[in-house]
Formats: structure tokens, sequence, C-alpha cells
């Protein structure tokens, strides 16, 4: 038997939902961290040295923590950023919301 038309709308409606949220996360690719992702920025853990994500188009490392500051690539650039720190490298803006003995917390958005 058919989905009604109501029904029909549904099931289109969830399944242009369910693609949206999909695509949202391509912003985003990782190793060895949490991370979730808004149309313009992505928040991020990295835990372990080397572990490394791909964040708007821009791949971001996680080189250790030094101190209160965490190291970090972005692309070919490296910089370091504490707590509460922005710091600009590339194309992004990084926010060091937390920074571990052994990770890194951080919201990352395009300059």
């Amino acid at each position: 038997m058919p989905p009604t038309p109501a029904r029909a709308t549904r099931l289109a409606a969830g399944s242009l939902l369910g693609g949206l949220a999909l695509a949202s996360l391509g912003a985003c690719t990782f190793s060895s961290s949490n991370f979730s992702c808004s149309a313009s920025s992505c928040t991020v853990t990295l835990t372990g040295d080397g572990s490394d994500v791909e964040i708007l188009g821009t791949t971001l490392g996680f080189e250790g923590v030094q101190g209160d500051r965490a190291g970090l690539t972005v692309g070919n650039a490296s910089v370091s950023c504490a707590q509460g720190e922005t710091v600009s490298a590339g194309p992004l803006s990084l926010e060091c919301t937390s920074v571990g003995e052994d990770s890194v917390e951080l919201t990352a958005s395009l300059s």
C-alpha cells in the first residue's frame, strides 16, 4: 500500500534533515579526537601527541603540551596557545578553551 501524502511528506523531510546533518559533519575529519561542528566553527578535543583533525579544509595537529601551552600545527604553520587564549594561523582562528597534560580542547573558526 503506498504511503499517504502526509506520511510521504514526513519521510521526505526526515531524509532531507538526515542528509543535512551528515553534510555538516563533512567539514571535519579526525583521528584521536572528539569534535562537533556548526556552520562556521568546530569544537574539538585532541588527545595524544601526533593526533590531528581536518577542520574547515585545514589540517590541525596536536604536538603536545609544554608548561601551560599546547603546541599545534595548522597546515604548515606552528603555533601554541594557553587556556583562554585565541591565536590565528592560516585561515583559522583558534580559541584554546582547555589545556590538559596530554590534550587540548579548542574552537576553530575561519578567520
